[in-house]
């Protein structure tokens, strides 16, 4: 074979397939997004190149009206026989991603997550933080084999995650994932990298593993650890909620059915926010002379007075 140059598939057929060699020789990610073109139609489906390598497409996941020359985003997995195949579904997660995944299948080996496509994740039995059961959903983080090449998942998270040499700061905005419930509070995936802490006392909303929420770095302490909290930090907080505030306010006939005396239930219903930070917004806008105060009902003072 020498001065030929391999397809994916040859290439899997020739080395051992570890990821290592996926990686090292193939342009084609496995466990990834791909824009490829459609070079080639066979009885089994497209063939789709990114120059070099090729992948085939089943007509199942063909788009209508693709014409030889049309670039297309596939992702693209090993099948059971170790070939490349392309689909147009989207996964729930790709390699390198952590995901909230519900088991639809176990053994004594291990767990077959559903990743959202036609081919499901396996979790070996050793990657399980807890013996998964079949119905029940967990956080997992998706990577290549290396014996096999192929996409495996584990519960194990904690080897995945970053714990120090942050690229986030104090205030800062990022994407949380909620994994699970502790003593002090809601531990979350931060940018699909670090883990942070939501205290119990700080949320004013129910949080379940696996939601996705906007938050913010609250501080990150001298040991790495960080805490977290799901409002803006700081005096620009207090500014964005008074403009809320002063937007409720004209949409209800500048009134508002919340006061001094209003529980923090009640607050957070209506508002979404803590009552510490309700108190603070509306003493802002009471010393501005924009509204008036009293133990149910804030109003708004017309701009003639």
């Amino acid at each position: 074979m020498e001065g030929k140059v391999l397809s994916l598939q040859q290439r899997i057929k020739t080395f051992p397939p570890t990821p290592h060699i996926l990686i090292l020789t193939s342009m084609i990610e496995i466990g990834k997004e791909n824009e490829l073109t459609f070079i080639n139609k066979t009885n089994a489906g497209l063939y789709l190149s990114d120059g070099i390598d090729e992948v085939l497409l089943p007509y199942i996941h063909v788009p209508d009206g693709l014409q030889v020359g049309d670039s297309l985003s596939v992702f693209v997995y090993l099948d059971n026989e170790n070939k490349p195949i392309a689909t147009t579904q989207k996964p729930l997660a790709y390699v390198g991603q952590f995901a909230y995944l519900t088991v639809i299948d176990a053994n004594e080996h291990g767990a077959f997550l559903d990743l959202g496509i036609a081919k499901d994740i396996f979790v070996p039995y050793m990657e399980q933080r807890v013996p998964m059961e079949i119905d029940e959903q967990y956080i997992v983080y998706l990577y290549l084999d290396e014996l096999s090449g192929r996409i495996v998942a584990s519960s194990k998270i904690g080897g995945f995650l970053q714990v120090s040499d942050f690229d986030v700061n104090q205030g800062d905005e990022v994407q949380l994932l909620i994994t699970e419930e502790t003593d002090l509070g809601y531990n979350a995936i931060i940018n699909n990298k670090y883990i942070g802490l939501l205290y119990h006392n700080e949320l004013f909303e129910p949080l379940q593993p696996g939601d996705v929420k906007k938050g913010f770095i609250k501080q990150i302490r001298e040991d790495n650890k960080i805490d977290l909290s799901l409002q803006r930090i700081g005096f620009s907080h207090i500014l964005d909620l008074k403009t809320i505030l002063l937007e409720k306010l004209e949409k209800n006939q500048g009134k508002l059915n919340l006061g001094d005396k209003s529980s923090p239930d009640e607050i957070y219903k209506q508002l979404k926010i803590s009552k510490k930070a309700f108190k603070k917004s509306i003493g802002g806008l009471y010393k501005e002379r924009l509204i008036e105060i009293d133990d149910e009902e804030i109003r708004l003072i017309p701009k003639s007075e």
